[in-house]
């Protein structure tokens, strides 16, 4: 695996990859990886020849007060670990080849709607963000396939969209979330959560599970399963944001006739936001 920070010479590699008829994927992250990124990486092969793996902290998805300085950094752990991932490239550019002319002046991708519901409106401008730096390193990497994770339920309903309206020449695939034993959703943030907090945390699934086997079930009581969720959580000490049911294809308003829901919930544990989502067939 190759380790690139420079653009001219990623782009001069990707160049005798496509010379070569080679298709190539792009996992992008944020670092701090665990097994779930992993199983992203092992999404990208089965799907292109090549891999490139991204790690950029990026700080127009953050909030004031977010966790921009403090989010992990642990680029040699990260390293070892797509190396043995068999990623072909570790690409880790800098704040001024993502955004050359500065944040201040940076052109911005906006998807509307879409983003301004659920996370987005607990987070601003979050995922103007995403959809920015992510459109920045498909223009750096100019891949066939792009893999993102489930875990994100919205994030990835939203750089489908930005996909379709740019018509961008990319496959986006997505990846199951990957789980610990005890049912919490693998995160990066999960280092945040101390020994108490951690034996709290499978709540959060717990609760998502209880209301997707009474929707499963038939029960179509949307705002009073919603709420029995949150009641749920409060009662875990977390401190929920919102506990939501949708339908899973465009995250419109959940009703009787829906194919496939997707029940999503954020809340705070102690200083920590965790995130989940559970697809129920209807």
């Amino acid at each position: 695996m190759k380790t690139i920070v420079d653009k001219h010479e990623l782009r001069e590699l990707l160049g005798d990859w496509r010379r070569e008829g080679e298709h190539v994927a792009i996992v992008p992250t944020m670092g701090n990886l665990h097994a779930g990124h992993i199983s992203l990486v092992d999404v990208a092969r089965d799907n292109a020849e090549r891999v490139v793996v991204t790690v950029f902290v990026n700080p127009t998805q953050f909030g004031e007060g977010e966790d921009f300085d403090s989010y992990p950094r642990t680029i040699e752990k990260d390293t070892r670990r797509l190396k043995k991932a068999s990623a072909d490239v570790l690409f880790i550019p800098d704040v001024e080849t993502v955004y050359p002319l500065g944040l201040e002046n940076a052109t911005r991708v906006i998807v509307p709607g879409l983003t301004q519901q659920l996370c987005g409106s607990f987070r601003p401008g979050h995922f103007d963000g995403v959809t920015t730096v992510v459109a920045r390193l498909f223009a750096l990497v100019q891949p066939d396939v792009a893999v993102f994770g489930e875990k994100d339920y919205q994030q990835q309903l939203v750089i489908r969209r930005m996909v379709e309206d740019l018509s961008l020449p990319i496959s986006i695939l997505s990846a199951p979330t990957v789980r610990e034993e005890d049912g919490l959703a693998m995160s990066s943030r999960n280092s945040y959560l101390d020994a108490a907090e951690r034996q709290k945390a499978p709540a959060l699934f717990e609760s998502l599970q209880a209301i997707a086997a009474q929707l499963a079930a038939g029960a179509r009581e949307f705002a009073d399963l919603e709420e029995s969720g949150r009641e749920a959580l409060e009662q875990a000490g977390f401190e929920p944001e919102y506990v939501a049911i949708r339908s899973a294809d465009d995250l419109g308003p959940a009703a009787a006739d829906c194919p496939r829901y997707v029940v999503l919930a954020a809340a705070h544990l102690g200083g920590t936001r965790l995130i989940d989502n559970l697809v129920v067939d209807a």
